[in-house]
């Protein structure tokens, strides 16, 4: 799916990881607010359901990667971007490995290697390549990192996971205190449950939150704050869901026409 962004449109959002459900929900709640966007994600249920539900949706462009984002992804990333001649004022970031499961002491360093390069590294490679993407001179821009749950506690048999994931919350303090000075606000919005999707509703608790949820939820990270130190980390409380507010962005500069063909 490609679309024109027409004169007069807003900035565009960037969406990494929209093969997911997290993913698929920040581009609903996206699209939902009036944001043009740009959804990268592997081929799959969740992107083929994002073309079939939006497909009139003039607003959202899909582009299908493989594989996890490394250094050169990330920076060839950020080429194409910026050969498609498109302006940022957001990225977020749902970027993961399917979860194993097994004891630490039962499996090799390697596959915490590997937890870190897909729930860790390929944060920080992204970060390091779309952040420069973000900087203005006269606003504020986002980037938005979602992360899962096992943080606090370390989840029996995920104990790869609870680390990586723990990684993941002091790489977005780091990076919410770097990019500060560039105008660039960072933030984690920290999922502490699993989601509720269509294929494992008959079995979830009743506390995990959907999909468009969490979307909105992050959605609402950039609403302008309110005086007093902004928070690195959010904690996702299902028991509020912002609702839906196409006005959202009616601060945001406007751009002229480019075109995501």
């Amino acid at each position: 799916m490609s679309g024109m962004i027409a004169k007069g449109y807003i900035p565009t959002a960037l969406v990494l990881g929209a093969h997911t459900a997290a993913g698929a929900g920040v581009v609903g709640a996206l699209i939902e607010a009036g944001s043009p966007v740009l959804a990268i994600g592997e081929r799959g249920e969740y992107l083929d359901a994002l073309a079939e539900c939006y497909r009139d949706e003039s607003q959202l462009t899909l582009l299908p990667r493989e594989g996890v984002i490394d250094e050169t992804g990330a920076r060839l990333l950020a080429d194409e971007i910026r050969a498609r001649g498109v302006t940022l004022h957001a990225v977020f970031a749902h970027l993961f490995a399917p979860s194993f499961s097994g004891r630490l002491l039962e499996k090799s360093s390697d596959k915490l290697g590997e937890r870190f390069d897909s729930d860790v590294l390929a944060h920080l490679a992204a970060a390091r390549h779309l952040l420069p993407l973000l900087q203005q001179e006269h606003a504020t821009t986002h980037y938005v990192m979602i992360g899962g749950p096992a943080t606090e506690c370390g989840w029996a048999g995920h104990g790869h996971a609870s680390i990586g994931s723990a990684a993941l919350h002091m790489l977005a303090k780091v990076l919410h205190e770097e990019a500060a000075p560039l105008g660039v606000r960072v933030q984690l919005l920290a999922v502490e449950h699993p989601l509720s999707t269509p294929k494992n509703r008959v079995h979830a608790c009743a506390g995990w939150p959907d999909a468009m949820s969490v979307g909105r939820k992050a959605v609402e990270l950039l609403r302008p704050t309110k005086p007093g130190p902004v928070r690195a980390i959010v904690r996702f409380d299902a028991a509020w869901t912002p609702p839906p507010l196409r006005t959202l962005f009616d601060p945001l500069p406007q751009v002229s026409a480019i075109s995501s063909a």
